[in-house]
């Protein structure tokens, strides 16, 4: 059995240097990786990135991470990759990464995601340009995460997560206002995760959401944004084929 933690949406400025750290520090009791489902920043600026590192270096567990759109707001989401980067952890974005933890092959395939909606009423690829432009992109995401979850089955990794910012299911919106379903994600990336063959699903992104929802093909799927669990992280089970 693998233990996964996993938080999204921490949000944290300048002023938030070291709010986190004691919680994170009791990881290696409880978690074998730990995941960030983005939104780690208030506006993405670098300095606020630094603050991240600093809660998130030297954890005695690997730490894997996506950005959220928080991340992307001053338009610097290269140097915050590198800043995290140096801190040791793997940011991902349309790739994956194969963690060894005790012989058991962890993949971990991630993007951002983006937002579209879900199947009756999303987004659709006609009109206008940016219209067009804006599902194109959900899509890239989506097909960016199902061949980096095939590539990690065809590697031999044992389990398979897929971390998105975005959520890829509606059942993990309950309570946010029904309006705003299709900023928050897309159908794509759940179609995405039953075809890569993922095992667990994490997202964030939804605040005002629940925790537990369901693909259409039966993977689990996790909103891990810290206001739906109210706590600096979660930990879930996974078993080992």
């Amino acid at each position: 059995m693998i233990r996964i933690a996993a938080v999204g949406d921490i949000h944290l400025g300048e002023d938030g240097r070291g709010r986190l750290r004691p919680a994170f520090d009791t990881l290696q009791d409880c978690a074998d990786v730990f995941l960030l489902a983005g939104d780690l920043t208030r506006h993405g600026t670098v300095a606020e990135a630094e603050v991240v590192a600093a809660e998130v270096s030297g954890l005695s567990v690997p730490v894997v991470g996506v950005l959220g759109n928080h991340d992307y707001h001053s338009d610097r989401e290269a140097e915050i990759t590198a800043v995290l980067g140096d801190a040791g952890v793997t940011v991902l974005e349309g790739d994956s990464t194969v963690l060894d933890i005790g012989g058991t092959k962890v993949g971990v395939a991630g993007t951002k995601g983006f937002c579209g909606g879900y199947a009756g009423r999303s987004a659709g690829e006609f009109g206008e340009p940016l219209m067009k432009e804006f599902v194109r992109y959900t899509r890239r995401c989506a097909a960016d995460l199902r061949r980096s979850l095939e590539h990690l089955a065809a590697e031999g990794s044992d389990v398979r997560i897929a971390l998105t910012h975005f959520s890829p299911v509606p059942d993990t919106l309950a309570g946010e206002p029904p309006e705003i379903y299709p900023f928050l994600g897309s159908y794509l990336l759940a179609e995405a995760v039953d075809e890569g063959g993922a095992d667990l699903a994490v997202h964030g992104h939804a605040h005002l959401g629940v925790e537990h929802g369901m693909t259409e093909g039966g993977v689990r799927v996790r909103n891990v944004a810290q206001p739906v669990i109210g706590r600096a992280f979660a930990v879930y089970d996974l078993q080992v084929p």
